[in-house]
């Protein structure tokens, strides 16, 4: 992204291209019990992460959840509308942003901060689920350990090969793609 605060027409280009990427692989979904699909969007998320950096990847985030919102079929098993985002999914779906910026905090801090870039990755995940379990207990009117049992504990194996899948993309494309700041 460029240093200072104005977006430039490749910026918005780069934002854009990463919000469709994510509704791609939202489709890419596997019902689980409880109601909450094991997707392919937080491989998207942290994939936009690590090639754009903290602001542009949460604005590709935005842009994707606002689409979701106002009725585009986007979101997972291409559905759409402000109900999901208060939806037993809904936590999950909110903290993409936030997910995003702190991956790509990290992936742009690496090189001053060693570890700074596996600890983002490892907390904008935690911030994830932290988020989804507590609108889960909300709105299925669950206790903590059902909505950890069927928001968080299937779906840990999966999310390490997707995050390491993903930094390893991520910082390959960076390191191509012209007007990204270099890894």
């Amino acid at each position: 992204m460029n240093q200072n605060s104005k977006f430039s027409v490749r910026d918005i280009c780069y934002a854009g291209l990463f919000a469709a990427v994510i509704a791609v692989m939202a489709q890419i979904s596997i019902p689980m019990p409880l109601g909450v699909p094991m997707t392919m969007q937080t491989f998207a998320i942290t994939l936009a992460a690590v090639v754009l950096g903290s602001k542009l990847s949460a604005i590709a985030t935005l842009v994707y959840l606002l689409l979701g919102a106002v009725g585009v079929p986007v979101l997972a098993n291409f559905s759409g509308g402000i109900d999901k985002f208060v939806g037993p999914t809904g936590g999950f779906l909110i903290s993409f942003p936030i997910m995003a910026y702190i991956i790509g905090l990290g992936v742009e801090h690496r090189d001053a901060f060693k570890g700074a870039f596996p600890v983002a990755v490892v907390v904008g995940t935690v911030v994830n689920y932290i988020v989804g379990v507590i609108l889960f207990v909300i709105v299925a009117h669950s206790t903590v350990s059902v909505a950890v049992s069927a928001c968080v504990l299937p779906f840990i194996p999966t999310a390490i090969i997707k995050a390491v899948l993903a930094c390893v993309l991520g910082l390959n494309i960076r390191k191509r793609i012209p007007g990204v700041k270099k890894a």
